[in-house]
């Protein structure tokens, strides 16, 4: 398969560790390395494309002002340095991306955020009006309220999961190393660079090796499992050295780096996850007009529903069937049911006096729905799981 290039994405987003953002030796912020990064930032954001950061650095920067030992800190000294640390990280994106015109919007993330489905429409509303109004969302991991069982523990997952849940269609994971080697250079001599994976077997799999520092949680083994994150949600990945100024510039002029390929497309991924992986809890039965405006690609507004069935809650997956009944698809419902039988029938304009706070104007956007499903195929489906 052919190598992509950086420059034919529209949606990006860049994961950063803390041990390119953050000296090491002296616990400070790596300020010129992130002055070219967020100039190169700037570069894809003036040629249309939406960019996003999942930045590390909050804890190594916060331990520095604290005072705290090199080595392992406990949960609640983690938790502490991420609170103070975060502050002086987000200035600094601000900063340095304020100084080409651009705005940053600072979103802390649970792992809960990212599986539960109510969260994950919000964050994902969030990161989608952020990038309708042209900012760069700069995101972490809540350090300060996650606890060991409910974290990601790294930013490589999580970055997959950001790119997934806002439907970007790469993801550059930027680390002390240019890529996917047959096994841990450092210590062989004989190890290959690998250019492209086109798919993640077993054999990839056993590539992986450690963390590299310290300040880094991750390794190679995380950056696979980001791959595999993003392969599913029809996102393309790839590895490369973040340590040069101007990373991102340095891949479009040709720097050895690892693609990650996937067959599908953020889009797709998505509506084949809405289709045959969720066990819908309700219905939505719409008018004629709603049907012919779904079928030519619009969401489900409130005022084309006329009735619901099932108690389902904000994130669940609901049938939409038309007057007669036949399923034409299905999608994730924005309001519990409770709410959706309040607005039903009405304008979007009507649902904050009926409800008292402004929700949503879509019982379903059209993101969030895979229209064209075949109910007895669903059925059958569900028999033979």
């Amino acid at each position: 398969m052919q190598t992509p290039s950086l420059n034919q994405f529209r949606r990006i987003v860049v994961k950063v560790g803390s041990s390119l953002l953050v000296d090491r030796d002296r616990g400070r912020l790596r300020q010129a390395w992130l002055a070219a990064l967020a100039e190169d930032i700037a570069a894809l954001h003036q040629r249309g494309a939406d960019v996003l950061v999942v930045s590390s650095g909050a804890i190594a920067l916060g331990r520095t002002v604290l005072g705290l030992p090199s080595g392992a800190l406990r949960l609640e000294e983690s938790q502490a340095a991420a609170a103070v640390g975060q502050i002086a990280l987000a200035r600094t994106w601000s900063e340095a991306l304020g100084a080409h015109g651009l705005t940053a919007g600072q979103i802390l993330l649970t792992l809960a955020d990212t599986e539960e489905r109510r969260r994950y429409l919000n964050a994902r509303a969030t990161l989608g009006r952020l990038l309708d109004l042209r900012a760069i969302p700069i995101i972490n991991e809540n350090d300060t309220v996650a606890t060991t069982e409910i974290r990601y523990g790294d930013n490589d997952r999580l970055a997959a999961r950001v790119a997934t849940m806002a439907g970007a269609d790469l993801l550059v994971l930027f680390s002390d190393i240019d890529g996917l080697y047959t096994a841990p250079p450092a210590g062989n001599p004989d190890a290959r660079h690998i250019p492209l994976v086109e798919r993640i077997t077993p054999q990839i799999d056993a590539m992986a090796g450690g963390a590299a520092s310290e300040l880094s949680r991750g390794g190679m083994r995380t950056k696979i499992e980001a791959g595999k994150i993003a392969a599913s949600g029809g996102t393309h990945m790839l590895i490369a050295d973040g340590r040069p100024k101007n990373p991102l510039e340095a891949i479009v002029a040709g720097a050895r780096c690892t693609w990650f390929l996937t067959a599908s497309t953020p889009a797709t991924a998505r509506k084949t996850w809405i289709a045959g992986s969720l066990e819908p809890r309700g219905a939505l039965y719409v008018d004629a007009g709603a049907a012919r405006a779904l079928r030519g690609g619009a969401s489900l507004l409130p005022v084309g529903v006329s009735r619901i069935e099932g108690d389902f809650a904000r994130g669940d997956a609901v049938l939409i069937r038309d007057p007669d009944g036949h399923v034409l698809g299905r999608g994730l419902v924005a309001y519990d049911a409770g709410e959706a039988a309040l607005v039903l029938g009405k304008a979007s304009r009507d649902i904050e006096a009926i409800l008292g706070y402004p929700g949503r104007a879509e019982m379903i956007h059209r993101d969030d729905m895979a229209l064209g499903i075949d109910e007895s195929r669903m059925i059958s489906d569900r028999i033979s799981e």
